[in-house]
């Protein structure tokens, strides 16, 4: 059997002992976290896809779990007799979010009874039977699989994953994909300002060698200044400005700066997933924070209060929010900042949406708030003046800074190694941070974006079971659907069928660290007509789905 194929029937056994047992991709992640075998869901959807294969040091909490022995889980074998766990206890326990709390050794010892396994390496099968190894055509040895770092068991980021290369397949075959899947505004003819396209182009001869490894002078001054303009005037230092490869950069960085092995950083419910990813990838644990759909998807402050811990450092702000459009009042935003500074912890606001506003609305940066606690503010062009191929976006750090002299040393280090950002675009953002801001004639009620959103709202909630919050700020929608209406149990199967039958592509709730089934983002950047197209195409799947179930 080759490796791909065992790697298949794993994945199919574990799908289907996970949901013989009634869990969730995000439960099952979870409870083994609770039990001491820390892994994320984007690792369990890995290994149900059979894109990685089991870990071995997970592979005894996993079995005992789902109730079943390792050989059967790996291999298929017949031999399945362990000692089960009770179940409906420990998901209990979970949906009351009471895993956290959990003594992980007396839970270990008491429901799970874990081996004493410790391996780090992936599952690597016995003498004798075929392994991962593949023969070398020039002097026929056997060569072992090169495999990607264990590191990259527990991140995820579904944006672009397995829906996105279906999708592509599909295009290869001739098939043309309505992609809904990215907020990348370029491919729906939103076009950058011609005088930043200029200015850049001026620049060019100047942008040849490596720059200063913060960024250019002028274009970190502009950023100052921007800061200034909405009332923070302590921002005098270039010292205090990164720029990055976009701000997706300039999250890892500061996740690798800051995050010890079990360190934790609390994150929004649902979240942009490249915050969680980052935080897994530099060892630390991403701890989700509820956001409440009822109040139009405001983080629940309660909830945030009681997931704080010793190892707590610091807590993501996403305002306003991707990918629900959310935008946070002063007044919440003010109660966010009294939890960090009653629990000394580093607020890190990003805010690359903050110029993509509907209905008058103004967004006031976290930073402009307070002095008492430490803010990375994180902004960029890539949304608002439509150039995310240049890679221009920046990380301000103001506020409490006298104690975090360390922690900024490490960003240092970690901007120097990197060199420096792409400089052509460097020379984009002194240009784009002054004059005329062309947003707001795409948000306004005459403009594109704002008529886009409307209809795509609208047309939304009047499929049945399909309910949609209005979105404040952004480019997407995160729409609900009913689980009576539509009782799924795999988002990401749902969006794959969504993609097959009807060429619409779209990532799936889950993608974005919901812990439920029941919701998906749409981008609302193509045009009317094709937005009209997808809508029409969202009507007859939905309609062919409540068909399948029975609720029409």
């Amino acid at each position: 059997m080759s490796d791909d194929n065992s790697k298949s029937t794993q994945a199919e056994r574990l799908v289907q002992l996970r949901r013989d047992k009634g869990f969730t991709a995000e439960q099952l992640a979870q409870a083994m976290t609770a039990a001491g075998a820390k892994v994320s869901r984007g690792a369990i959807s890995n290994w149900e896809r059979g894109t990685n294969g089991i870990v071995s040091s997970k592979l005894p909490t996993l079995a005992r779990i789902l109730g079943c022995s390792e050989g059967y889980l790996l291999r298929g074998d017949l031999n399945n007799e362990v000692i089960s766990i009770d179940t409906d206890k420990l998901k209990s326990s979970i949906e009351r979010s009471e895993y956290q709390k959990l003594d992980t050794s007396s839970h270990t010892q008491s429901d799970i009874k874990t081996t004493d396994a410790q391996s780090t390496k992936p599952f690597t099968a016995p003498k004798g039977s075929k392994t991962n190894s593949t023969t070398n055509p020039k002097n026929g040895h056997a060569m072992n699989t090169i495999k990607k770092s264990d590191k990259l068991q527990n991140v995820c980021y579904d944006i672009r994953g397995p829906l996105l290369q279906t999708a592509n397949k599909m295009e290869a075959e001739g098939k043309r994909i309505l992609k809904l899947n990215v907020g990348n505004p370029a491919p729906f003819g939103l076009e950058a300002p011609h005088e930043i396209l200029r200015d850049v182009a001026m620049n060019l001869s100047e942008a040849t060698g490596y720059s200063d490894s913060q960024g250019i002078f002028s274009a970190r001054k502009a950023i100052l200044q921007y800061y200034q303009s909405k009332g923070l005037l302590s921002a005098v230092d270039v010292r205090d400005v990164y720029l990055g490869n976009g701000v997706s950069e300039l999250i890892v960085m500061t996740m690798q700066a800051l995050m010890n092995d079990g360190d934790e950083v609390l994150i929004p419910m649902p979240d942009y997933p490249l915050w969680t990813a980052a935080a897994n990838l530099a060892g630390g644990t991403a701890v989700h924070y509820r956001c409440n759909e009822e109040d139009n998807w405001h983080p629940d402050i309660e909830d945030i209060k009681s997931k704080i811990t010793s190892k707590t450092k610091g807590i993501v702000v996403i305002n306003p929010n991707n990918p629900t459009g959310s935008l946070y009042s002063d007044e919440l935003l003010k109660q966010i900042i009294e939890v960090a500074k009653e629990h000394d912890l580093i607020i890190m606001a990003d805010e690359i949406y903050d110029r993509i506003l509907y209905d008058d609305n103004v967004h006031t940066p976290m930073s402009t708030l307070t002095d008492d606690v430490l803010v990375l503010s994180y902004n960029g062009l890539s949304k608002s003046h439509r150039i995310a191929g240049f890679r221009s976006g920046w990380m301000m750090v103001s506020g409490r800074k006298q104690h975090a002299a360390d922690f900024i040393e490490g960003l240092d280090m970690l901007a120097s190694m990197r060199l420096c950002s792409n400089v052509q675009g460097q020379y984009a953002i002194q240009t784009a941070m002054g004059g005329h801001q062309s947003m707001q004639d795409l948000t306004s009620e005459k403009g594109r974006l704002y008529k886009q959103r409307e209809m795509a709202v609208s047309r939304l909630n009047a499929i049945k079971g399909i309910s949609c919050t209005m979105p404040q700020g952004a480019f997407y929608c995160f729409p609900k659907m009913d689980p009576e209406v539509y009782p799924i149990t795999d988002d990401m199967d749902f969006m794959m069928d969504l993609l097959v039958e009807e060429n619409v592509l779209m990532v799936q709730g889950s993608g974005f660290n919901w812990d439920r089934p029941d919701h998906f983002r749409l981008v609302f950047l193509p045009n009317l007509l094709d937005l009209e197209n997808a809508m029409d195409r969202l009507d007859r799947f939905f309609a062919k789905k409540r068909k399948q179930f029975g609720t029409e």
